[in-house]
């Protein structure tokens, strides 16, 4: 599966440790057409780049990539 354009769940939804990026908050790397402006740099965090869309965590529209990452993210808080 390739990324939905005008989608940007990926880099809205989860925490970004890396680059000090609260769940829920829009990537500072996030372009206004909603891609990642560090894709296929060098610079791209690990984690970010580990993470591939799949029809699981995609479905067919942008507000349920939304809702199943901040789920996944909810879940895997510590404590």
């Amino acid at each position: 599966m390739d990324c939905r354009p005008g989608c940007g769940a990926c880099c809205i939804a989860p925490s970004i440790s890396s680059l000090d990026k609260p769940a829920g908050v829009p990537c500072r790397h996030l372009t206004r057409d909603l891609r990642c402006a560090l894709f296929d740099r060098p610079e791209r965090p690990a984690c970010c780049g580990g993470l591939q869309p799949s029809e699981e965590m995609c479905g067919t529209t942008r507000e349920y990539a939304l809702t199943w990452i901040t789920a996944l993210e909810q879940a895997t808080q510590p404590g």
